[in-house]
C-alpha cells in the first residue's frame, strides 16, 4: 500500500510540476506576447518613399546663367535644402560621425547587441552609463517621431526602437540608412539635415566639409543647442587632440551664427517673394546677375550719401530693350528702410513729369504740335468740374514763349497741360493704358488735366517698359522674368516711329535741358542716351527713366512709407543711380544714337521772339518749317495773368494799406477790354489797374467790349 501510496504521490508532484511548468509557459507566452504587442514599432516607410516624399523648406532663385540669386523661405517649420546624396558629403563627416554614434554600423543589423550587454554590464556594476544607440535606431525615431516623444525613454520604447532599426536593416542598405539619417537629422536651430546644416554652422557645402567641421558636426549631435564651450570640449574629445584651441576657436565661430548668411547672397528678395511660392521650387531669371549687383551697388551708395533723413528707399529696373528680359530688379536695398519688406520696384507711386514724353509724342504723332512749335509758358487757369485747375512749374517761375523741345527737355508744366489741352485727356488716358500703364483704371475725366503732370500712380517696372517703347521706336511687348519661356509676343506699334525718334531726341538733348539741370547733369553721359526724370506732389517720389541703344533703365527713390524727400530733386535723387548704372552697362561699348526712320526729315530752324538759338530740327515728313515764332499779342485772346488764381495774399500790418496795392496785368491785345472787380467795374483793361486789397475772396473778370466774358481770376486776400 505504501509504494502505490508513494507511487501516486510521485504521479501528483510529477503532474503538478507539469500544470506548473504549462502556467509558466503560458505566463512566457503571454508576457512575450504582450512584449511584442506593446513593442511593436510602427510601419517604417521604404526608402524610396522617403526619398520622394523630401521637400525642402527654401525654394531658389536663379539669374540667367544659373547662379543662385536668392532663396525664400517657403515652409517655416523646419529649415531644409534640397536632398545631399551620400556621395555628396564630405568623408571626414561620414567617418567621424560614424565612429562617434555607431562605430560598429557597417556590421550590425540595425541593433548593436555588444554595445547593449556593455551598457547593461555597466549599469549593473555601477559604472558610468554609455548608449547604445545606434544610427538605424535614430533613424528610426526621425521617421516615425513617437519612437522618441518625451516619456518613451522606458525599456519598453528601447525595444520599440531597437525592432524598428531590425525593419529598417531588413529592407534598406547601410548606405541609404545612413544617407537618410544625414539628411533627417536635427541640428542648431531649425535647420534639419546636413544640406541646411552645413551651410548655416559652417557656410560651406556638405562636401566641402573638413576634419575640425566634421567634428563639430559630430559633438553637436548630443546636444544641438550646446554653448561654445561644451561644443568644444565634446568635439575635442572625439578628435582626440592634443591641442584644442583651433577647434574651441571653431566652435565659438560655429555658436556666433555669423555664417548662416552666407549661402544665401539675397541679391533679389523682393522678385524671390514675387516669384517663389512652392517649396523646392527653382526658377531660372531673365536676371543677369553682373548687372543686379552693379543696380544695388549704385542705389545703395546714393542713399547712403543722401541719408536716412532726407531719403530712406529706392528702386532699379533694368531691361533689354530687344528682348523686353528683366536684367536687373532691385525693390530696395534695405538700409534704414522703415518699410524694408516692400517692393518698391512694383508698388504704385504718382508719376510726376515721367509721362510728358508719352504725352508730347502723341500730339507731335497725330501733326498737331512738332518739336519746334511754340508753347506759351505763362500763367493759365482751366475751368475743370472740380474748379480751376492752375498748373505752376517747378521753379513756380515761367519762361514765357518755349518750343516743344525746351519744354519738354526742361520738363515745363504749363506747356505740357497746354499740350494735353490739344490733345485730349481720353486719347492721352488710353495711350497709357496701351503703353502697359495698367493702374490707370478710371476714365481720363476721372484724371482730369493734372494727368499730364502725372497725378496718376505707377510701378516702376511699367515706366521701364513704356520708356523701352520709345527706345524700340514705339513697339511695345511684355517684358519677362523667365528665361525658359520659349514663345514672346510679338511686339505692336504703339507709338509712330517717327514720334518716337522725336521724343528720343529731345530726351537726349543736353543743350535743351541745359536751363532746367545744368549743362553737365547726372544726365549726360559720354555716349547717346534719352533720360527724362519726375517728381511727384510734395516731394515724395523722384524718378529717372531712359535709354541708350539696348537698355532700359528705370531708378526711384522715395520713402515707401509716403513722407515727403528732404532737398532731393530729380538731377540729385534718381539720376545719379540712373547714370551709374548706365555706365556700367555700357562700360565696354557705349551706346549708339538711332538712326533716323523713314517718315523723319531734318531742317535747319530759327525760332525768333524766343531765347532758344537756331539750330536743326527733326519734323514728320511734310510739316517741317524754316522759321516758328509765338504768335504776336494782337492774336493772342487776352487774358489775366496776374493775380493768377488761387492765391493767397497776406497784408502786412506794418506798411500804409494803400501801398499795398495789387498790379493786374493782361497779356494779348486788350483794346476796348474792361475789368471787373466783384461785380463793379475796375476799369479798362490796359490801363495798367491796381487794386486796393481788403480782406475776403475777391473775384476779377476780364470782359471784351460787347460785355462777354473772356476771363475770370479768383484770389484770397488776408
Amino acid at each position: 500500500m505504501t509504494k502505490v501510496g508513494e507511487g501516486w504521490t510521485n504521479t501528483q508532484r510529477k503532474r503538478r510540476w507539469q500544470d506548473a511548468l504549462a502556467w509558466l509557459a503560458l505566463a512566457a507566452l503571454i508576457l512575450v506576447t504582450a512584449a511584442h504587442l506593446l513593442t511593436r514599432p510602427p510601419a517604417m516607410p521604404a526608402y524610396a518613399a522617403v526619398r520622394a516624399e523630401w521637400q525642402p523648406s527654401e525654394a531658389w532663385l536663379y539669374d540667367r546663367d544659373g547662379r543662385l540669386l536668392d532663396s525664400e523661405r517657403v515652409n517655416f517649420q523646419r529649415r531644409r535644402l534640397a536632398w545631399v546624396p551620400l556621395r555628396d558629403i564630405s568623408p571626414a563627416v561620414r567617418d567621424t560621425v560614424v565612429a562617434a554614434e555607431d562605430h560598429r554600423f557597417w556590421s550590425h543589423g540595425g541593433v548593436d547587441w555588444l554595445a547593449i550587454a556593455s551598457a547593461v554590464k555597466t549599469r549593473w556594476t555601477g559604472g558610468k552609463s554609455r548608449g547604445a544607440s545606434t544610427l538605424p535606431m535614430q533613424l528610426a525615431a526621425f521617421l516615425a517621431p513617437e519612437l522618441s516623444q518625451p516619456g518613451q525613454r522606458g525599456w519598453l520604447a528601447k525595444l520599440r526602437q531597437m525592432r524598428a532599426a531590425q525593419d529598417l536593416a531588413d529592407s534598406w542598405t547601410h548606405a541609404q540608412m545612413l544617407e537618410a539619417y544625414f539628411n533627417l537629422l536635427p541640428l542648431r536651430g531649425e535647420a534639419q539635415g546636413i544640406g541646411a546644416g552645413a551651410q548655416s554652422l559652417f557656410g560651406k557645402k556638405p562636401a566641402e566639409l573638413n576634419q575640425t567641421d566634421a567634428v563639430l558636426l559630430a559633438g553637436l549631435l548630443p546636444n544641438p543647442a550646446a554653448k561654445a564651450e561644451t561644443l568644444g570640449k565634446r568635439a575635442c574629445r572625439i578628435a582626440r587632440a592634443a591641442d584644442c584651441g583651433a577647434i574651441d576657436a571653431a566652435a565659438a565661430t560655429l555658436v556666433s551664427g555669423e555664417r548662416a548668411a552666407r549661402f544665401d547672397p539675397a541679391l533679389a528678395p523682393h522678385l524671390a517673394a514675387r516669384l517663389l511660392d512652392k517649396p523646392g521650387k527653382r526658377v531660372v531669371t531673365t536676371i543677369d546677375r553682373r548687372i543686379q549687383v552693379a543696380a544695388i551697388v549704385a542705389l545703395r551708395r546714393q542713399l547712403a550719401g543722401l541719408g536716412s533723413d532726407r531719403v530712406r528707399d529706392g528702386a532699379v529696373v533694368v531691361l533689354d530693350n530687344a528682348t523686353g528680359d528683366v536684367l536687373a530688379y532691385v525693390g530696395g536695398v534695405g538700409l534704414k528702410s522703415t518699410a524694408a519688406m516692400v517692393d518698391g520696384a512694383n508698388a504704385r507711386r504718382q508719376a510726376g513729369s515721367t509721362l510728358k514724353p508719352h504725352l508730347y509724342a502723341q500730339v507731335i504723332e497725330h501733326g498737331w504740335l512738332t518739336s519746334a512749335s511754340i508753347l506759351d509758358d505763362s500763367p493759365v487757369q482751366l475751368d475743370t468740374a472740380s474748379g480751376l485747375y492752375v498748373p505752376k512749374n517747378y521753379d513756380h517761375s515761367f519762361k514765357g514763349p518755349v518750343s516743344v523741345r525746351h519744354a519738354l527737355a526742361s520738363s515745363l508744366n504749363v506747356p505740357a497741360v497746354r499740350a494735353l489741352v490739344i490733345d485730349d485727356v481720353q486719347e492721352f488716358r488710353d495711350r497709357l493704358w496701351a503703353l502697359g500703364y495698367h493702374g490707370l483704371v478710371e476714365d481720363g475725366e476721372y484724371y482730369g488735366f493734372s494727368l499730364a503732370l502725372g497725378s496718376a500712380e505707377v510701378s516702376l517696372v511699367e515706366q521701364a517698359n513704356a520708356f523701352r517703347t520709345l527706345a524700340n521706336m514705339g513697339k511695345w511687348s511684355p517684358v519677362t522674368f523667365d528665361s525658359t519661356r520659349p514663345l514672346r509676343e510679338h511686339p505692336r506699334t504703339i507709338v509712330s516711329p517717327a514720334a518716337a525718334f522725336i521724343v528720343g531726341d529731345i530726351l537726349a538733348d543736353a543743350s535743351a535741358r541745359a536751363d532746367a539741370f545744368g549743362a553737365d547733369s547726372a544726365l549726360r553721359l559720354p555716349f547717346w542716351a534719352a533720360a527724362k526724370t519726375g517728381t511727384s506732389k510734395g516731394m515724395r517720389d523722384n524718378w529717372c527713366i531712359g535709354w541708350s541703344d539696348r537698355f532700359t533703365v528705370a531708378v526711384w527713390v522715395g520713402n515707401l512709407e509716403g513722407d515727403s524727400m528732404h532737398a532731393v530733386s530729380g538731377t540729385s535723387g534718381a539720376a545719379p543711380v540712373w547714370r551709374d548704372v548706365m555706365m556700367a552697362l555700357h562700360a565696354n561699348s557705349p551706346g549708339k544714337a538711332p538712326a533716323m526712320p523713314a517718315g523723319v526729315e531734318a531742317r535747319q530752324i530759327a525760332l525768333p521772339g524766343t531765347r532758344e538759338p537756331p539750330r536743326r530740327e527733326y519734323f514728320l515728313a511734310g510739316t517741317a518749317q524754316s522759321e516758328m515764332a509765338a504768335a504776336p499779342a494782337a492774336a493772342r485772346r487776352p487774358r489775366i495773368t496776374s493775380p493768377v488764381s488761387g492765391s493767397v495774399y497776406a497784408l502786412d500790418p506794418d506798411i500804409p494799406i494803400d501801398r499795398q496795392r495789387l498790379a493786374v496785368i493782361v497779356s494779348g491785345d486788350a483794346p476796348g477790354y474792361r475789368l471787373i472787380l466783384d461785380k463793379r467795374i475796375l476799369g479798362d483793361a490796359d490801363a495798367g489797374q491796381q487794386i486796393l486789397p481788403r480782406p475776403g475772396i475777391h473775384l476779377l473778370a476780364l470782359v471784351d467790349p460787347g460785355g462777354r466774358m473772356i476771363d475770370r481770376v479768383r484770389f484770397t486776400v488776408r
